[in-house]
């Protein structure tokens, strides 16, 4: 029994420790995915703290994951599992019956559950964790408190600093539809392997002042617009589809006209976009926009737009330096905040296909 108590809180501290070393890979997105629950719950004004709650969970799952694993103050990690367990349950449950946000972001963009695994998942962790708790005195296999100890505080700095420069510097782990490799174009597109929804239509119609109902192929034999009044028609799902959704959604970039330009720009021979959400990000990194290649070529090679959620605004901002005249595409601030994990972020593109990304903070003359 001591050696199933120990493969249990073996295998709870690897699970919390790998779900929080994938979140900490991007905690920028943790935090939007804390936003669409909050968005959902119209608590918009809490939407800045999110960040600072993503990175704190993130560090607590790590922590917390190592202490279960070296035996730390068992009792008092067991409890501090058990609240953030909880909480992670409501949160999974909620997706699951209400279907929103369509997953919880459990593991990231990495490795993505569906609200019912997810559930689950947490479910299972739940009955673990409870286990381990309740029958606490089988835990005899463990290291010593200083170690122990030593252990958590080195996995708790570990995970605050990987958090720090993943949002500097852009996730080490990549898993986005806009990593390098992708094609944007293919990308906004549904998958060729998608299925779509399977639908009977249903017609009502009254006949004798009865109402009677029948499929589109199923229609009576007797059947004439004179003996039958057509009442409602009826759309029913069966089966529902499958990846219908295109892995990128609302990156359309339109210009000063409002005309969509995605696709001329992603089918340029090279391109260097920009990514920035406000003006704000753009007046910052002005120093970069210097180093870029328009500012070298004079419009002759890669050109350089900027792509931004509020366009008016940069192009006001971009008029009063060197700058003026660049091109600036608005498009969904969701959209940027999925392609820029870091504020702004580079990227160049050789028709549509990612072939560098970099932060701006990263970017010297040399990338492209």
């Amino acid at each position: 029994m001591k050696w199933i108590h120990f493969l249990v809180r073996f295998l709870v501290g690897l699970l919390f420790i790998f779900s929080g070393l994938i979140k900490a890979n991007d905690p920028q997105g943790l935090s939007y995915k804390i936003q669409e629950f909050l968005e959902i719950w119209d608590l918009h004004s809490f939407n800045s703290f999110t960040l600072p709650i993503a990175v704190f969970l993130n560090t607590a799952e790590i922590g917390l994951g190592v202490a279960l694993l070296v035996n730390f103050k068992t009792k008092a990690t067991h409890f501090l599992l058990l609240l953030l367990l909880f909480f992670f349950t409501a949160l999974t449950g909620y997706t699951y019956l209400t279907g929103y946000p369509k997953n919880c972001g459990c593991f990231g963009d990495c490795l993505l559950l569906s609200a019912g695994q997810s559930f689950l998942k947490d479910v299972v962790l739940l009955v673990m964790l409870i286990f381990l708790h309740y029958f606490s005195e089988l835990n005899t296999i463990g290291t010593s408190v200083r170690y122990a100890g030593f252990n958590c505080l080195v996995s708790i700095i570990a995970g605050i600093g990987l958090q720090y420069h993943t949002l500097n510097h852009l996730p080490i782990i990549d898993c986005l539809p806009y990593k390098i490799g992708a094609d944007l174009s293919i990308n906004r597109k549904i998958p060729a392997t998608a299925i779509p929804d399977s639908t009977v239509v249903y017609f009502t119609y009254e006949k004798n002042n009865q109402l009677v109902q029948f499929s589109a192929t199923e229609f009576p034999a007797d059947f004439s617009p004179q003996d039958y009044q057509f009442v409602k028609r009826e759309d029913k799902l069966i089966r529902p589809g499958k990846d219908m959704d295109p892995p990128i959604k609302g990156f359309v970039l339109s210009g000063e006209t409002g005309i969509d330009s995605t696709e001329h720009i992603l089918q340029l021979p090279a391109v260097v976009l920009v990514l920035a959400d406000k003006a704000a990000a753009v007046q910052k990194s002005l120093k970069v926009l210097d180093l870029l290649p328009q500012t070298k070529t004079g419009f002759n090679k890669i050109p350089v737009y900027v792509v931004t959620a509020e366009p008016t605004t940069v192009r006001e901002l971009l008029s009063q330096t060197k700058f003026n005249g660049w091109p600036v595409f608005s498009c969904d601030l969701k959209a940027i905040q999925t392609a820029a994990r870091t504020n702004p972020t580079i990227y160049y593109l050789e028709k549509g296909v990612v072939i560098k990304k970099k932060a701006a903070i990263d970017y010297n003359e040399s990338n492209y």
